[in-house]
């Protein structure tokens, strides 16, 4: 890894600031790197807490060498990070907002997407003043 990516790899652990020296998982020597990352991170609980609690990689939860996948709403890939189509599908078939309660939903559910639309805050500002108090629509308050 070039010196100058280094710091962009950076973590803290318990008072502790670390940093990987090779690629990181997915990459050339994946298998090795996690489980040195492992031992790092688990250290201190090995021979203890682990085996005591038998604590295990559930195997119908992880997944090795795919191309790309769903993670935490997102799909992953090769490509980087992009959008779940069913989440965006999700929001296409809201019904439109009626209450303020109804838009805050709206504009929470807009926030999972507002990293992969340029300006989408801009064009939400009608959206947003529609929750101000002293707006022209009448709402009714109650959540």
């Amino acid at each position: 890894m070039a010196e100058e990516d280094k710091v962009k790899t950076m973590f803290i652990i318990m008072r502790s600031t670390f940093y990987y020296n090779v690629m990181p998982f997915g990459l050339k020597n994946a298998g090795a790197t996690y489980q040195r990352t492992m031992v790092t991170l688990f250290y201190s609980m090995m021979h203890k807490e682990i085996e005591k609690y038998k604590l295990q990689l559930n195997p119908a939860k992880c997944t090795f060498g795919v191309k790309s996948g769903k993670l935490l709403g997102f799909v992953v890939s090769e490509k980087g990070i992009e959008v779940d189509p069913d989440k965006v599908k999700e929001i296409l078939e809201l019904p439109s907002p009626s209450t303020v309660c109804e838009v805050r939903s709206f504009l929470g559910r807009l926030n999972y997407i507002v990293r992969f639309i340029a300006n989408l805050i801009d064009k939400c500002q009608l959206l947003f003043r529609l929750l101000r108090k002293n707006a022209a629509v009448e709402w009714d308050d109650e959540c």
